[in-house]
C-alpha cells in the first residue's frame, strides 16, 4: 500500500505538474492535503522531493512554486529525448522485439482523443507511446531516466496542442512514420522520423 507521501507525489506529478496552467503558481498544502485525503506532513515531504528534481520551487513564507518550463528547458528536453528515443529504436531494430501490436493500439487510442478538452489524455497517451518504445529495450536504468521527463513531456506538450491548431492529428502522422519506420527495419528512417517529430514540437512551443 503506497505511503502519504508516495501518494501526493503521484498526485502531484500526475495532475499538478502537467498542467500547463499551473506554472509559476504557488501551491496550498491544506488544498492539496485535502484533495489527496491526507495530512499535510506527506505533502510537505512529496514537495520536499520534487524540489529535488527542480520541479517545484520552495521560496520562503510563500510555500511551493510550479517551476516554469523556460525555453532552455524546453530546447533541453527535446535534445534528451532525442538521444533516448533514437536509441531505442536502433536497439529494437537492431535487436527485434518491437511491441507493435501495443504500439498499434496506443495510437488507435490516441487517434479517440481528437478534441481540445481531451488535450492532457491525448499527450498522456503520446508519453504513453514513446515510453514503450523505450521500455522495450528492457533496460530498467533507462526506463526510470526516461520516465523522469515525464511530468515536463506532458506539460509541454498539452501547450504544444493549445499552440497550434491541427497539431493532434500532425503528431499521430508522425508517430506513424516512427512506427513504420522501426516495423521495416529502417534505423535511419526512424531515427529521422524521431528527430522531425521532436524538432516539429520544439518549434511550435519556442514560437509560443
Amino acid at each position: 500500500m503506497a505511503s502519504g507521501r508516495d501518494k501526493a507525489y503521484a498526485y502531484l506529478k500526475d495532475h499538478v505538474l502537467t498542467d500547463p496552467d499551473m506554472q509559476g503558481t504557488f501551491l496550498s498544502e491544506q488544498d492539496l492535503a485535502d484533495r489527496i485525503g491526507v495530512s499535510r506532513t506527506p505533502i510537505r515531504e512529496a514537495l520536499l522531493l520534487l524540489a529535488a528534481e527542480d520541479l517545484v520551487r520552495l521560496v520562503p513564507k510563500r510555500g511551493a512554486q510550479v517551476v516554469p518550463l523556460t525555453g532552455r528547458e524546453i530546447t533541453e528536453l527535446m535534445e534528451l529525448r532525442g538521444i533516448v528515443e533514437r536509441y531505442a529504436a536502433e536497439q529494437l531494430i537492431s535487436r527485434g522485439g518491437t511491441p507493435m501490436r501495443e504500439l498499434t493500439d496506443i495510437l488507435e487510442r490516441q487517434r479517440t482523443l481528437s478534441t481540445p478538452d481531451q488535450a492532457r489524455d491525448f499527450i498522456a497517451v503520446d508519453h504513453l507511446f514513446h515510453a514503450t518504445i523505450v521500455s522495450a529495450v528492457g533496460n530498467t536504468l533507462l526506463d526510470r531516466h526516461y520516465d523522469g521527463l515525464r511530468s515536463r513531456q506532458i506539460r509541454a506538450g498539452v501547450v504544444a496542442l493549445f499552440n497550434q491548431h491541427g497539431r493532434q492529428a500532425a503528431v499521430l502522422e508522425e508517430h506513424r512514420a516512427i512506427l513504420s519506420a522501426i516495423a521495416s527495419g529502417d534505423a535511419e528512417a526512424a531515427c529521422a522520423a524521431i528527430d522531425t517529430h521532436l524538432e516539429t514540437t520544439l518549434k511550435v512551443l519556442l514560437a509560443g
